[in-house]
């Protein structure tokens, strides 16, 4: 995690006198304010909600864009993960001065008109952006079709962490070409290991052998999002995946009203899983990858 007190020197220098980092006790005015567009807010939103606004699991800072008349008009997490929402150009213009100044920013998530604008200002810096992708967001809301259920979906245990962490792994490194286990090993597995103590790890194993698995990655009154959805290459085409997809989504359905993921467009496959499962396209994400 970026120290707070030097991005709080950043926004200084930046000149970005009307962003601040977020406080506690502005925590429900942020989440008000992302409530109003859960569908791409979700993950800033969700992460509050289970970390509070200062946590080292964010792995960077929150930040508020105030307007003249005091009201928020951007709320954003810059770090390892950056994601923005904004409804001015110069709250997205001082979330970008801010993200240049933190050496920690590996990729740069958001609508993707809203990410193009905040890259070129890390363009016209010189500054290098490794890879950009184009994701679609999908949602899924009842009904749901109702599959042979599938007894042993559960919740992963600890001692499956050897199994769990080599998929999420191998799945990052195909998104952006950078493997964890390689760059951060020890945070990487903590990471993992948190998620399955916090219950958000779901699988489905037969015989030692992970054959399904998602991750719940944050939690809103408004909506449920999913990553790191992965059905073992051996077991593809029986049918498994649909069926436990189905199942954790009924489930989720009943906590939130919506269930949401992400897609990159290069994966035609797995867009047509999402397809088959009856999700919804509802907008369109970009990623850009900017650390190594």
């Amino acid at each position: 995690m970026y120290p707070i007190q030097n991005l709080n020197n950043t926004a200084t220098v930046a000149g970005a006198s009307r962003v601040s980092p977020l406080t506690p006790n502005r925590e429900a005015e942020a989440l008000a304010f992302l409530a109003e567009r859960p569908a791409v807010t979700f993950a800033m939103a969700g992460w509050i909600r289970e970390n509070g606004v200062l946590s080292p699991h964010n792995r960077g800072t929150f930040f508020a864009s105030r307007n003249e008349m005091g009201q928020l008009d951007g709320v954003a997490l810059i770090g390892h993960s950056t994601l923005f929402d904004t409804r001015s150009e110069s709250a997205l213009t001082g979330f970008a001065q801010i993200a240049m100044g933190c050496p920690n920013v590996f990729r740069v998530l958001g609508e993707w008109d809203k990410v193009e604008r905040f890259m070129g200002y890390y363009k016209r810096r010189g500054r290098n952006v490794r890879l950009e992708c184009r994701e679609h967001l999908f949602e899924k809301r009842w009904p749901v079709e109702i599959l042979n259920p599938v007894a042993g979906l559960r919740l992963a245990t600890p001692a499956e962490l050897d199994l769990v962490a080599p998929v999420q792994a191998q799945m990052a490194f195909e998104e952006c070409g950078v493997n964890p286990m390689d760059k951060d090993p020890v945070g990487f597995r903590q990471r993992c290991a948190r998620r399955i103590h916090n219950a958000k790890t779901w699988v489905l194993v037969e015989d030692g052998r992970l054959i399904f698995k998602a991750e719940i990655v944050a939690e809103t009154l408004e909506v449920s999002y999913l990553e790191g959805i992965w059905v073992n290459p051996a077991d593809r085409g029986k049918n498994n995946g649909q069926r436990c997809l189905s199942q954790l989504v009924r489930d989720l359905l009943n906590s939130a009203p919506a269930v949401i993921l992400m897609v990159n467009q290069k994966f035609e496959r797995s867009l047509n899983f999402y397809h088959k499962a009856g999700f919804k396209l509802i907008n369109y994400m970009d990623t850009a990858y900017v650390g190594e």
